[in-house]
């Protein structure tokens, strides 16, 4: 491997760990056991090595979105979607942890995100499209498609933000764990309930259900 793709690989580690604003580019160039010039020969600051890494999990999106045209998709496909997006989200987890931060100090990676974000809605739209192909949704206007598909980016985006809302107040962001993420998928699900056929409901549902939030398991027993 590449001492640029080290250093990409390492960074995204000791982000999602200890979170970006804690890591500089000397604790990146320590843990690979480079000096900090051989960094610098890579990547002229830690905004570029964040760019990068950006670019890296745009790709990987855009891979989990990619929507076949020669059929129409099924329940199946639509778990898939979900699975792998908050996959993604878990291996990136640190750039939506930071988001606003991220963007407000960087034109270039604001610019990129903003269309990264109307590509992914397009994205969202076209697979309502196929599970309504598929017979699994009921046709829906193209207002509500377009109000839909945003519901379901910004659950998905915001996601990581509540859990670190909902946790204690001595627990660290990095008390979060991958199946609590997913639990996204239950709130996912939940916005597209009244838009399933009939034959698909109970088995949705029972899908559903393995996602519930732990959240609200524990604002039962404690409420």
């Amino acid at each position: 491997m590449k001492t640029r793709e080290k250093i990409i690989l390492t960074s995204l580690e000791l982000f999602n760990e200890q979170g970006e604003r804690n890591v500089t580019t000397n604790h990146i160039a320590a843990h690979l056991g480079i000096s900090p010039g051989n960094l610098y020969y890579h990547f002229r600051n830690k905004s570029d090595i964040i760019y990068d890494i950006f670019q890296e999990y745009e790709k990987l999106v855009d891979y989990y979105l990619d929507i076949p045209t020669d059929r129409p998709l099924t329940v199946d496909d639509m778990m898939g979607y979900l699975e792998s997006v908050f996959d993604g989200l878990w291996s990136y987890r640190f750039f939506h942890r930071d988001l606003e931060f991220l963007l407000d100090n960087d034109q270039r990676l604001r610019e990129d995100y903003r269309k990264f974000t109307y590509r992914c809605l397009d994205a969202i739209r076209r697979i309502f499209d196929g599970l309504r192909d598929g017979g699994v949704f009921h046709d829906q206007s193209e207002e509500l498609k377009e109000a839909m598909a945003l519901n379901v980016w910004l659950v998905i985006t915001h996601w990581m933000a509540f859990l670190k809302s909902a946790q204690p107040s001595d627990s660290g962001s990095d008390s979060i764990r991958p199946e609590q993420l997913k639990e996204g998928i239950y709130q996912v699900l939940t916005l597209e309930m009244p838009y399933l056929r009939e034959p698909y409901r109970d088995q949705v549902m029972a899908l559903r259900a393995q996602y519930r939030p732990s959240v609200m398991a524990k604002k039962a027993v404690n409420g």
